[in-house]
């Protein structure tokens, strides 16, 4: 059984996706240059740091303000994303190391277990299926589904409420600098979480986060660093 101070006074564990429980943020650049190169569209400077947190629907109005020569609709650009990031996030984005014993732990001691990302809800629901998990969580959430992504606490105080939780009892892991702020601004206590797609960040992760981890595994072995 896990002890340990980081989950004193919690309730709930809500976790953002991409990043954090799933490896699969490796996905999304070559994707973007794939459709880059489609479209005949020239990456913006700062790119993926103007995009950090964007909710699926506010990435897709984003694609639409800086590409005025694109002519898809909103609705349509986000199904061709699906579509080209379906079958790696089916068949190439394992849980990361440590994710479902520390779940399944979390759940046995009797916490409400969450996602909330900024994900399409295609694709988070078809890979928890597929990875067999979609049992293991009482909610799913994404920032789609609210008036503004990370770094706004939306998605995460939806998620508690459904839950019924009070958000100073639940607790946030998070891989980038936007999500750990959502959490923050929630009033949530938040571990950031180590991925290779952002760990040039490490530094600003750990500037903003409470606890830090390289692997669940680090929960359990009580290896965890307290920020």
């Amino acid at each position: 059984m896990i002890e340990t101070k980081m989950l004193d006074g919690i309730d709930a564990v809500i976790f953002d996706m991409d990043g954090t429980l799933i490896d699969s943020m490796w996905i999304w650049p070559s994707i973007d240059e794939v459709y880059l190169k489609k479209y005949n569209l020239v990456e913006p400077e700062n790119f993926h740091e103007d995009i950090e947190g964007m909710s699926y629907t506010e990435v897709s109005q984003y694609f639409l303000e800086a590409f005025p020569t694109l002519s898809c609709t909103q609705q349509e650009i986000m199904d061709e994303w699906t579509e080209m990031a379906r079958e790696r996030y089916m068949n190439e984005a394992p849980l990361k190391e440590g994710a479902r014993e520390f779940i399944l732990e979390m759940r046995r001691q009797g916490k409400k277990i969450g996602i909330a990302t900024s994900n399409g809800r295609i694709l988070v629901e078809d890979t928890l299926k597929a990875l067999e998990a979609a049992e293991l969580f009482d909610v799913v959430r994404t920032a789609c589904e609210v008036a503004k992504g990370k770094p706004a606490p939306d998605v995460y105080l939806l998620a508690a409420k459904d839950m019924e939780v009070d958000p100073g009892r639940c607790l946030v892991f998070e891989d980038v600098p936007m999500g750990i702020l959502a959490g923050k601004n929630a009033g949530m206590k938040v571990c950031a979480v180590d991925d290779e797609f952002s760990r040039y960040q490490e530094e600003k992760k750990r500037s903003l986060a409470d606890y830090y981890i390289y692997s669940y595994d680090d929960i359990k072995n009580e290896t965890y660093e307290v920020l």
